[in-house]
């Protein structure tokens, strides 16, 4: 049976059973229902596999029926979907729970700051109870391995931060909402930089050498490849202005974190859940759906390649994604999907976040092979399209699923993974498991305990500001500037050793002049997205 013959009352798939209060009745392979018992083979898997839930079908939840998903399956990524409340935080929770258990470190974006409580054991209810029955779940309270991060320092969590130069020319670009023009034109000054020696540890730098090449002394530095635009640089510094008055200078600098540090596990073999608390930084959706593109970047950088493995070294959860796609140049949208699809022979999974499917390019939707998709909402004229467009991503089901994802309730979702074999499986309405850690956010002070007691806090802790291009281009200025004095000044009043001479014979400005005046200058080899190669 396709979507389209369902026979009538199928919207009730998903529904409560009669009596919400009590577990269905125990059930054996032996008595499900033809359909069900066929999705449940789907879903019969010889390797280690996750358990997500258990299959629904007219409003009976079958414990007998488990739907899962293979290890050795999640680098072939995949999408998180779902209206607003319809339970996807509890859903990522519930996938980091089981990797960790199984020795699979994660990395999660806590955006609304309730994703904390995965540290925590979850406090047991007759509701959680009633779920555990309903989908033969043996629950038992857990907390698990977790570090917590904040972008800069901005909020609770180990400092997260990246120079610029390691950001590149492509990301930064995306984040400062430059046009085309305006992105060449910062490619040519991260080349010069790179070139020349001159280090971009933070904005300050960047701004400096932007300045510089646009000054009477910097601008015959550029003439032979095309030179920047006095106009555009303007728009360039106006913009990192700009960028840096949101608070953004906290994000950029050194000591830069080290991305294998997401790769550890934890003393007793569970991989670590890395959680990134961006309640401070909600305001600036932007910027952090870059900063994780930039993690992604790196981890693709640094990772070798390591080819079908039978558990994933990394499962990386994009948060919000619909954010990174928005107002994206055709370049950017390209090089994301050559790293989604090369990313998976370095051992990384990555999962979407987002509401509906349509956030994600068809492009990059075309590699995501693992599927969640929480319940979507038909309000309006545009819902109604989006819930027709989500339903032909779906492989062909026993569902009506226009009117199966409309009435999903709260952590109820439809599923489809990859088999063992790489092929799809059915689709199953599935009602999901209750996480065994705390759903909801831990205490504050909590938070801060585990941070300040993390072996990374002392690394990460306290910004770092060593030389680099600002402070040899200012060098270089003074020493300019001192010379023009001196050269003014009659022959007899001028100074045995001069601030001139000692600026010029410092080894700040001989090294700065042999690598602005000549060629010899190192150049840094950036990847697809203009970032540093480690």
């Amino acid at each position: 049976m396709t979507d389209s013959d369902e026979t009538p009352g199928a919207a009730r798939d998903v529904t409560p059973s009669a009596d919400p209060g009590a577990p269905p009745p125990a059930t054996s392979s032996v008595s499900l229902p033809p359909p069900v018992a066929e999705i449940a083979t789907g879903y019969a898997f010889t390797g280690p596999a996750m358990e997500l839930g258990s299959v629904l079908w007219n409003g009976q939840c079958h414990a007998d029926a488990p739907v899962r998903i293979p290890l050795a399956m999640l680098n072939r990524h995949g999408l998180v979907a779902g209206a607003t409340g319809t339970g996807k935080t509890k859903t990522l929770q519930l996938i980091a729970e089981q990797l960790s258990a199984n020795g699979v470190p994660v990395f999660l974006a806590d955006v609304k700051g309730d994703v904390s409580g995965i540290s925590a054991p979850g406090q047991d209810s007759p509701k959680v109870r009633e779920r555990a029955g309903q989908v033969g779940q043996t629950w038992e309270a857990a907390g698990f391995p977790c570090e917590f991060y904040a972008l800069g320092g901005i909020g609770t969590g180990i400092p997260l931060r990246a120079t610029v130069t390691s950001f590149g020319p492509v990301l930064l670009s995306k984040v400062l909402q430059l046009n085309q023009t305006q992105e060449q034109s910062l490619g040519l000054i991260f080349h010069y930089a790179d070139s020349k020696g001159l280090e971009l540890y933070d904005l300050k730098d960047l701004k400096a050498v932007t300045g510089f090449l646009v000054s009477d002394v910097g601008k015959p530095e550029l003439k032979g490849i095309g030179g920047l635009s006095s106009v555009t640089a303007g728009v360039i510094l106006r913009s990192i202005t700009a960028f840096e008055q949101q608070g953004a200078s906290d994000f950029f600098g050194e000591p830069e974190f080290d991305v294998t540090e997401l790769l550890r596990l934890a003393p007793d073999g569970r991989g670590l859940v890395s959680v990134l608390e961006l309640p401070a930084v909600q305001d600036k959706p932007q910027l952090f759906s870059t900063f994780l593109m930039w993690l992604l970047a790196e981890l693709f950088n640094g990772l070798p390649e390591v080819g079908d493995v039978d558990r994933p070294k990394l499962v990386f959860f994009f948060d919000e994604a619909h954010l990174l796609f928005s107002g994206a140049s055709k370049a950017f949208l390209e090089s994301i999907t050559q790293t989604v699809r090369l990313i998976r022979s370095k051992g990384v999974g990555v999962f979407f976040v987002t509401q509906t499917p349509k956030d994600v390019p068809a492009d990059v939707l075309g590699q995501l092979g693992n599927r969640v998709q929480h319940a979507l909402r038909a309000f309006t004229p545009d819902d109604a399209k989006a819930l027709k467009a989500t339903v032909r991503t779906f492989p062909k089901s026993p569902y009506d699923l226009e009117s199966t994802l409309t009435g999903l309730g709260t952590g109820e979702a439809v599923i489809t993974v990859l088999s063992e074999s790489g092929a799809p499986t059915p689709v199953a309405a599935t009602r999901l498991r209750a996480p065994q850690s705390l759903m909801g956010p831990v205490p504050g002070e909590d938070l801060d305990r585990l941070v300040k007691s993390s072996l990374l806090y002392g690394r990460y802790a306290e910004a770092v500001d060593r030389e680099s291009a600002f402070e040899k281009l200012s060098a270089a200025e003074r020493g300019r500037e001192e010379v023009a004095v001196q050269a003014a000044l009659p022959e007899g009043k001028k100074e045995d050793k001069s601030l001139a001479e000692q600026v010029v014979g410092s080894g700040i400005f001989r090294s700065l002049a042999r690598s602005v005046g000549t060629q010899l200058g190192r150049e840094i080899t950036r990847s697809l997205f203009g970032t540093r190669r480690r």
